[in-house]
């Protein structure tokens, strides 16, 4: 890993009591990177994401932006950081265009070209002049955005930025993510979406349990994640017989599994025998793991079939 480092996370701990929320944390971040932390929901995600903030005050451990010691006073440090964490707020009686325009202020954004432009890039042109307790949680986490966005930050860190966005709107944030990070903006966000993480991520960290317990890229995630050919029939014994016999490896559950690459690559193969012994399938597709799969692969408690 190579380039300049924009955040560097040291043996980080969070305890809430006995609970260890976030147990030794290291990572580094560097600049023009769409780095993603991985994880199931209730991981250590967000305490992760407060502690780099200075949102919540770690119970030890050190974090760095810039090469500089985390100061919650540094205005200069945070004048080049944007964000969003957890639920976005904004003031309910006053429109979208509005709480722009009072961030701005409060950012020292004085081109009144920026509240059009962010309103531009994140979509929010047709609710600009409505009220934001009227907007739907999609677009309440658009109005989120657009504010971690409007003062141009170098430094983007996001707290599942995908909630409440349907799927045209996951694909426009990836993009715009995209777009940024080309730009040299450097984007640290959390997510617990497997296949978004697999087309946004430059650099993955798997976090469970409040523990990384590993970095990789996006080709090693894709090489990790494995896939099955999930088969449904009338009757599930009979057409497991017939796969059997035809010399795959039937996994019965609520439906048959077929855990073999044979299965995975040829499918058609798959219906074409089940076809031909009067056991023709009613649902039959080709699927990765879930995320938990994974990750209880990942830690040695993966649950045998």
């Amino acid at each position: 890993m190579t380039g300049e480092p924009v955040v560097q996370v040291g043996g980080l701990v969070k305890h809430y009591g006995p609970v260890r929320a976030v147990d030794g944390i290291d990572l580094t971040v560097i600049r023009g990177e769409i780095y993603v932390l991985l994880g199931l929901n209730g991981a250590g995600k967000t305490t992760t994401i407060r502690m780099l903030l200075g949102m919540i005050r770690p119970t030890s451990g050190s974090v760095r932006l810039y090469g500089r010691p985390l100061r919650q006073r540094d205005r200069a440090m945070w004048a080049d950081v944007g964000y969003l964490v957890e639920t976005p707020a904004a003031y309910p009686e006053l429109t979208v265009s509005e709480n722009l325009r009072l961030v701005a202020r409060l950012r020292n954004v004085l081109e009144r070209s920026a509240v059009d432009a962010v309103v531009r890039d994140l979509g929010l042109g047709p609710v600009a002049q409505r009220r934001t307790r009227d907007l739907s949680l999609g677009n309440q986490q658009r109005l989120g955005l657009a504010k971690a966005l409007i003062h141009r930050p170098s430094l983007l860190v996001l707290d599942e930025p995908a909630n409440g966005l349907d799927p045209a709107g996951v694909v426009e944030i990836r993009h715009l993510l995209q777009e940024l990070a080309a730009g040299g903006v450097t984007v640290l966000l959390s997510s617990h979406i497997l296949t978004e993480v697999a087309r946004l991520a430059t650099r993955i960290g798997i976090i469970h349990k409040g523990r990384l317990i590993t970095e990789l890229s996006t080709v090693d995630l894709s090489g990790l994640v494995r896939r099955h050919v999930a088969v449904a029939a009338r009757d599930l014994a009979a057409a497991g017989d017939v796969l059997r016999r035809a010399g795959y490896l039937p996994v019965r559950r609520d439906e048959i599994l077929l855990l073999d690459g044979v299965a995975v690559e040829r499918p058609d193969d798959v219906a074409t025998v089940l076809v031909g012994a009067g056991q023709p399938p009613t649902h039959l597709a080709v699927e990765e793991e879930d995320l938990e799969t994974l990750f209880l692969r990942l830690t040695g408690t993966e649950v045998a079939l």
